[in-house]
């Protein structure tokens, strides 16, 4: 499907650090079994909280994807941003010596930065009564960090930004990508989501306000979109990383092509601060206007993967937009959420959940939504409760939604001349 201004965009590298996965085969081997990534934390002291369960990244060591100098001056969402985007470009194929690097951008979705390292500055200041506190506090705690030390690691100049717009924001960072390279402004981008903001001021700020799952005793089954005995998302981490290509531009040095970015639509709910719109109405403009983007009707759509936090507001509210937008449709497209397996990593989510999309469309297998259990009234459209299904998937709707009523909804394509 060609663009605005003729110009298509495909994924040809994708790369994953996940709490069911540290690369895309086993993450996705893991999200068709239905296999959970959510445990007891590990990380931190978490005994005196009402929380105790994430959905953390395991057997991650940053010296395999770069020095051991380097990672110290990272936090740990720039060192996923890192391993994400090297097994990016090796899918890719991509040599950037033998590319234009004034032409290679790097666009990242980002929601909390380095959250961890603020708070053991604080601790220092405020504890210890020490003003001396790391050297790189800033280049690690500043949300743009990812996108710069990408750049730095990889030798791309060209434009270079940062998406914050909470847990849409490694969705709406692909979708910027896309208008990025539709104006003509970049042959490749390196784009997506990475976040590492399991801390204890970050678990508390959540639990505060009631949005986390309180299942303690039984990690596995605490995330469970839909369902209606669901009580809140499990915090998690990770990053999922993409190249975009202009086909022309891909076509040139015959790269693979994984799948299309056909279409992308962003909204505002003006609605809440942190609750989403109850009549669905903005998530469904920002679900329209991906549609018309991409050039296709509702009933072309063949799966949706959902924002599907497992709280009661958003399940319902998105379930209801999806009706808006789909009419009787709404029954007939199978919907799964991703973070029923690997939790909710906030600005990384989207570009997690994008991975699932390229590989549905990939492998014909659609991944289940784990946990849902028990049908809610509020929430009645096929959720995929059984187990992978098989099916044939041409077009993908993606759905993410975040904190401040932001909407971004890609559509992804198969790959066709």
């Amino acid at each position: 499907m060609a663009g605005r201004n003729g110009t298509r965009v495909v994924v040809t590298g994708i790369g994953a650090i996940t709490p069911i996965g540290n690369s895309v085969p086993q993450f996705w081997e893991n999200c068709l079994q239905g296999k959970s990534g959510i445990g007891v934390l590990t990380s931190f002291d978490h005994s005196t909280y009402p929380v105790h369960i994430a959905g953390e990244v395991k057997g991650f060591d940053p010296q395999d994807y770069m020095d051991r100098r380097d990672a110290r001056r990272m936090a740990r969402f720039s060192q996923f941003a890192i391993a994400g985007t090297r097994q990016a470009l090796a899918h890719a194929e991509l040599d950037l010596d033998k590319a234009d690097r004034s032409r290679v951008a790097v666009l990242m979705g980002n929601g909390i930065g380095g959250i961890s390292d603020t708070q053991e500055a604080v601790r220092t200041i405020d504890g210890k009564k020490d003003w001396r506190i790391d050297p790189f506090f800033f280049p690690k705690m500043l949300p743009n960090m990812a996108a710069a030390h990408i750049a730095l690691t990889f030798g791309a100049k060209g434009y270079n930004n940062t998406v914050i717009t909470a847990c849409a924001a490694g969705t709406q960072a692909i979708g910027d990508s896309l208008d990025l390279i539709r104006a003509g402004r970049a042959d490749v981008v390196i784009t997506g989501g990475a976040e590492a903001a399991l801390s204890q001021v970050g678990l508390c700020g959540f639990a505060v306000i009631r949005a986390l799952s309180l299942r303690n005793d039984d990690p596995e089954r605490a995330s469970r979109p839909f369902d209606a005995e669901r009580d809140g998302f499990v915090a998690a981490e990770g990053a999922g990383i993409f190249v975009l290509e202009n086909l022309e531009h891909a076509r040139r040095r015959d790269a693979p092509i994984l799948a299309e970015v056909a279409g992308y639509g962003a909204t505002s709910d003006a609605y809440h601060v942190v609750a989403p719109s109850a009549d669905g109405e903005g998530a469904s403009r920002a679900m329209e206007l991906a549609l018309g983007d991409a050039g296709v009707v509702p009933a072309e759509v063949d799966y949706i993967n959902a924002h599907g936090t497992s709280t009661k507001l958003n399940d319902a509210s998105e379930t209801l937009a999806i009706k808006r937008t789909f009419g009787e449709d709404a029954y007939r497209i199978p919907i799964s959420a991703t973070k029923s397996m690997v939790g909710h990593s906030f600005g990384a989510a989207g570009a997690v959940e994008c991975l699932a999309c390229v590989q549905t469309i990939h492998t014909g297998l659609i991944h289940p939504t784990a946990n849902y259990e028990y049908p809610d009234p509020d929430c009645d459209l096929d959720y995929v409760p059984e187990g992978p299904r098989r099916a044939e998937v041409r077009l993908v709707l993606k759905n993410s939604f975040g904190f401040g009523g932001q909407n971004a909804c890609l559509v992804f394509k198969r790959f066709e001349e």
